[in-house]
């Protein structure tokens, strides 16, 4: 897989390089990529924003200057991409630090639940305080009691939550496939966690966060 870098200046550039309507994002340059080409989109925004890795294939090449849009590519992002999308709108627009109950923090934590023929150890899509996207390619059913053992970066024991299969993903709807998980947790339990996804947000946002927890 190609890697392309995309380096922002400031968040408003966003949305000159994203087009919501086909969900194509504008990469400057790049000439020795051609159309069909699967690459993978390192995006940083400077001043200390987010840094997020984004997957496609290329569609269209600009080669020649048309007026004053430099040459790039176009590439098309894989439905995959879809909750890092919305994160990155969020964070544009602003405002998200205080929208918690809307975040969805598209990080790779590792996690190991309690499978049909025993523990299944993967990982997260996307979390916050009140569920979890887990990748699996066998997904439990909905409405399934699931337990969960959590592994954050900087913790050195496990956390332990468990929750209930809201909605599952398989690899036919050519999405990432695994299961949505509502937690059922306590009251402290959701504090807890509600400050470890905080510490990753900052880090996601300052850009710190280490290559292992992006996408």
């Amino acid at each position: 897989m190609l890697r392309v870098q995309l380096n922002l200046t400031d968040k408003s550039e966003w949305v000159k390089v994203f087009d919501p309507r086909d969900q194509t994002v504008f990469v400057a340059g790049q000439t020795g990529v051609k159309v069909g080409d699967i690459v993978r989109i390192d995006l940083a925004i400077a001043d200390g924003g987010p840094r997020v890795i984004l997957r496609g294939r290329v569609i269209a090449r600009r080669d020649i200057r048309d007026g004053s849009a430099p040459p790039g590519v176009n590439i098309a992002l894989g439905a995959e991409e879809r909750e890092k999308i919305n994160y990155l709108n969020g964070f544009v627009r602003g405002g998200l630090l205080n929208l918690r109950e809307h975040r969805r923090l598209p990080v790779r934590i590792p996690v190991t639940y309690g499978g049909i023929k025993g523990p299944v150890p993967t990982f997260t899509r996307d979390i916050n305080e009140l569920g979890v996207f887990v990748v699996s390619e066998q997904p439990l059913p909905e409405g399934s009691e699931v337990h969960l053992i959590f592994r954050f970066p900087g913790i050195r024991e496990g956390m332990s939550l468990s929750g209930i299969v809201s909605h599952t993903v398989v690899v036919e709807d050519e999405d990432v496939p695994g299961m949505g998980i509502l937690f059922n947790h306590t009251d402290d339990e959701r504090r807890r966690l509600a400050a470890i996804v905080d510490d990753l947000e900052k880090g996601f946002l300052e850009g710190s966060l280490p290559e292992e927890l992006l996408l």
